[in-house]
């Protein structure tokens, strides 16, 4: 697994605190009051991909061209369809086969604070509920991520981790992303005055 203190590799800018890089360690994430081992032991290698996702996550500076405003008062955010690479979809899918789960969706289809495993749930392997890599990566947190058909070093797409030594690919994919910010954001509930000063963010930080 990754090591204590892993977090979006390479990014003097993260975000995340020791202690959050902690908590996403747990197999019991004191992050979302929630178990990976709701359906028995998972896999290790299972089990590093959702590390990884969750630093990926919480600790990232890249994702802002996709935070969205949530609630009624508006005042929530979420992540909502960043586009992770093809092969990290399919990889996470692989790891993941022989490991069991009882939902396709994590965040929206129970109550883990109340039921650890809901009520009349059945626990199958992944790929009953997930049948393609596409559908691991775009149902699990509900839309969180998006499963992009673009590859790796395309500059299309992000990778939820990376070796630090070969510099950090999604900076520009969120350049590239921010910049089409004023107009891709319309409607989404994000004001333009938001999506701009993602856009000068960017800019500033990065260029």
């Amino acid at each position: 697994l990754l090591p204590l203190g892993s977090r979006d590799p390479g990014t003097p800018k993260a975000c995340c605190t020791a202690s959050t890089s902690w908590h996403a360690h747990l197999d019991v994430s004191l992050l979302y009051n929630f178990s990976l081992l709701h359906c028995g032991l998972m896999m290790p290698g299972c089990e590093e991909h959702f590390i990884q996702a969750v630093c990926f996550y919480e600790c990232s500076p890249n994702l802002g061209p996709w935070i969205q405003k949530v609630g009624s008062s508006g005042q929530g955010e979420r992540i909502r369809d960043a586009p992770l690479c093809r092969e990290d979809c399919e990889q996470w899918w692989e790891d993941c086969r022989t490991s069991y789960t009882c939902r396709s969706d994590w965040l929206g289809s129970w109550d883990w604070s109340r039921e650890p495993l809901p009520a009349g749930a059945a626990c199958r392997p992944f790929p009953r509920y997930f049948p393609t890599p596409a559908a691991l990566c775009q149902r699990i947190w509900s839309g969180s991520f998006q499963a992009s058909p673009a590859r790796r070093g395309s500059g299309r797409c992000l990778q939820k981790w990376f070796e630090p030594a070969r510099g950090n690919p999604n900076e520009a994919v969120a350049r590239l992303f921010a910049a089409r910010a004023p107009h891709a954001m319309h409607g989404s509930g994000i004001s333009e005055a938001r999506a701009l000063t993602w856009v000068y963010h960017f800019l500033y930080d990065f260029w």
